[in-house]
């Protein structure tokens, strides 16, 4: 076999022992994963406002931005519930860049995976401390999942994994609001019948031991848009993408419908300061349908400290992407007063 077998890899029981969750920070946790449930089963009229830098690559910055989040989440919360993205790993489509702060705590040094365990789970942890929120992360590898199953309220499947056996019957064992992005092709029917997997019981094997689940009823989609055959971007946050998605999940064995949309990647064509024009259109749609209305439960938004985004090569702009672009501070505060003052 071609692999050279570096060092082991911790168990997620010693990195826990090593960075716990206090009793505190479990309250917290249980709390805000049940108004996040509340939303996404109808329970709770507010909507979800998932908004974060897109890849978590300095603690220090991520942390600041989150806290920044606090008091306006004060300010707005009888309207939206935000759930901060931390986004600890990146899928790479060609395999090479950045591959998120799990796998290289430093971006300008070698990949080091049991220093990126310690920084992902650390992270998180200071992230609840100083705002109260726990926090959405994307799972790219199944195996880290018990490594911060304690520390999440939202998981995004992304649109390469979603088709994917493993990721689909992992997401079936969370007890927390599950999000599976649909395929880069685009087709709704693969995004539901990954949604249908996760939420029925399954008996498989995870992490060296044979498993059985129960079905996770918070699993749910996230419209994100897709490529072309031809490699050109096409949207699908339109009110007849919306649509066409409620009668679609309304011919399927599902419990829970919801939809989360992505206003950013293939439906923004990476445009990222399109970001607050077509959030604006997806509240607007939820005004106009009450179909649409019960099925959108919130938006997704690439948001960091700056604008814009810079080479990872010389990262020396605090608060700035070294992936994709986001929206700066100054217009993500904007975007989440008018999420409120648009939620009728």
């Amino acid at each position: 076999m071609s692999f050279t077998y570096l060092k082991p890899m911790p168990t997620p029981e010693e990195i826990k022992e090593q960075l716990p969750m206090t009793p505190e920070l479990q309250a917290i946790k249980k709390q805000n994963d049940k108004e996040i449930a509340d939303i996404i089963t109808g329970k709770d009229s507010r909507v979800l406002a998932i908004i974060g830098p897109c890849s978590a690559d300095n603690e220090d910055a991520v942390c600041d931005y989150v806290s920044r989040l606090a008091p306006i989440q004060e300010e707005i919360k009888d309207k939206v519930k935000i759930v901060p993205r931390i986004y600890t790993n990146k899928p790479r489509t060609t395999g090479s860049g950045y591959k998120g702060i799990a796998s290289q705590p430093d971006p300008t040094q070698a990949p080091d995976m049991v220093e990126g365990l310690i920084a992902m789970r650390k992270m998180h942890i200071r992230a609840i401390e100083e705002s109260g929120f726990t926090c959405a992360d994307e799972m790219l590898y199944p195996e880290n999942w018990p490594y911060i199953e304690d520390i999440l309220s939202y998981v995004a499947i992304g649109a390469r994994s979603v088709e994917d056996q493993h990721h689909r019957l992992t997401v079936s064992g969370f007890d927390v609001a599950s999000g599976m992005k649909n395929p880069t092709s685009g087709d709704f029917s693969v995004m539901l019948n990954s949604v249908y997997a996760a939420q029925h019981p399954h008996h498989f094997t995870f992490a060296g031991y044979e498993v059985r689940t129960t079905g996770n009823p918070l699993a749910h989609t996230i419209l994100r848009g897709a490529v072309s055959k031809h490699g050109n971007s096409t949207q699908n946050y339109h009110y007849e993408d919306l649509l066409r998605l409620a009668n679609m999940y309304s011919e399927m064995d599902l419990v829970n419908p919801a939809c989360i949309v992505d206003a950013n990647h293939s439906n923004s064509n990476k445009q990222f300061k399109e970001q607050i024009r077509i959030t604006r259109e997806i509240m607007a749609s939820r005004q106009f349908s009450d179909d649409v209305k019960k099925l959108v439960k919130g938006v997704m938004i690439e948001s960091y400290i700056e604008e814009g985004n810079q080479p990872i090569s010389d990262c020396q702009v605090y608060g700035k992407s070294i992936t994709d672009p986001c929206l700066g501070w100054e217009d993500s505060k904007k975007l989440l007063y008018m999420i409120a003052e648009m939620n009728k």
